[in-house]
């Protein structure tokens, strides 16, 4: 019996969504500090959060990120996530 293997999923920040970890964007505060990164190889340590590649779920996540985070983000992240959503979807 071949193995089927399991594709990791994530929870959307925005609309609350599961889907496949590849398809979503990670957005990571790095340990000990308050550094909010763009996460694009999914692999930097630090708490993180994932949002799908749309602007409308950016706009609702914005919140809920601050608030997992613990911190308050800085503008130019959210824009660094809107150019992110805009490469994804071929803008």
């Amino acid at each position: 019996m071949a193995g089927v293997k399991k594709v990791p999923e994530r929870r959307c920040a925005g609309c609350s969504e599961r889907k496949p970890k590849k398809e979503l964007i990670r957005i990571v505060r790095l340990p000990d500090s308050q550094t909010i990164e763009v996460d694009l190889t999914g692999k930097k340590s630090g708490r993180g959060a994932y949002i799908c590649p749309n602007k409308a779920c950016l706009k609702k996540a914005r919140k809920r990120l601050e608030s997992g985070f613990e911190c308050t983000i800085p503008e130019d992240i959210f824009s660094k996530l809107e150019e992110e959503i805009d490469k994804v979807n071929g803008q």
